[in-house]
């Protein structure tokens, strides 16, 4: 059994440029997946936070240890330790614990990944992904956080997804390209195997106010701009600035959070 929950699909328009090459095969996103190691100074500066009460709802059921899956600059790593939790950072690419190291030096930090977490049995109370789960197999990450939480444990998903109804962020979305984890909440949410029940949803609406240096930079710290040409990536920075303008400009999100604990 697993649980998807279902979300309106994106419009399709696309127009020129933008960037569409999606990774296709489990090669290509194991690819993708750590290739933000070489942009991690941007995507620490960049990629916006989680919202507080998001988090506060993830978190609900007040863990004393979590371990952040796929953890990269400690974006939500920072947020989890700062409701007092014990957390520990995982990640498969070295390059971006060094980043969040860097900025939080008291943070404990593996290399690792879902499929394989370097913890033992029964070690967390929760496991937490903060735009991660989309780069697993659900199937094999999904065995390895049931071994890994406490009896009662939860797993806990979250994703900042821009929120194309607003018409600002719709267009810069065309520019940018849909991310696996928007494609992924456009066909319905993520897929959480048995040993978990259905997941609890909650999504949570905000803005964030960006001028067009940090939007260039939001853009460039993305998977599909990172695996893309020279032109592609002035023409894409030409579009975005263009957009922008000169003055500050608001993003709109829409952080959706799953939680979901194995069966008994």
């Amino acid at each position: 059994m697993s649980t998807r929950a279902h979300h309106p699909r994106r419009d399709a328009e696309a127009p020129h440029p933008s960037l569409t090459t999606h990774p296709k095969t489990a090669a290509e996103r194991s690819a993708h997946a750590t290739s933000f190691g070489s942009v991690s100074a941007d995507y620490d500066a960049a990629r916006p936070e989680y919202p507080t009460d998001a988090v506060a709802w993830l978190l609900s059921s007040q863990p004393a240890r979590v371990i952040d899956v796929g953890a990269g600059t400690g974006k939500l790593t920072r947020a989890v330790a700062a409701t007092g939790a014990e957390v520990i950072a995982v990640d498969p690419d070295a390059r971006m614990l060094e980043q969040l190291s860097a900025r939080s030096p008291q943070i404990r930090t593996l290399v690792g990944s879902g499929e394989s977490l370097p913890v033992p049995d029964d070690s967390a109370e929760a496991i937490v992904y903060g735009q991660a789960w989309h780069w697993v197999d659900p199937i094999v990450a999904a065995a390895e956080a049931a071994r890994v939480l406490v009896p009662g444990g939860v797993l806990g998903l979250i994703w900042n997804i821009r929120d194309v109804t607003d018409p600002f962020t719709r267009r810069l979305s065309l520019i940018m390209g849909d991310s696996a984890a928007e494609r992924l909440d456009a066909d319905g949410g993520p897929t959480i195997p048995e040993p978990f029940g259905p997941a609890d949803v909650e999504t949570f609406h905000w803005v964030r106010t960006m001028n067009a240096d940090t939007l260039v930079q939001l853009v460039a710290s993305r998977s599909l701009y990172i695996a893309a040409g020279p032109q592609e990536r002035r023409d894409v920075d030409a579009a975005v600035r263009d957009l922008a303008g000169d003055g500050d400009v608001e993003l709109r999100y829409a952080t959706r959070v799953y939680k979901a604990v194995p069966l008994t």
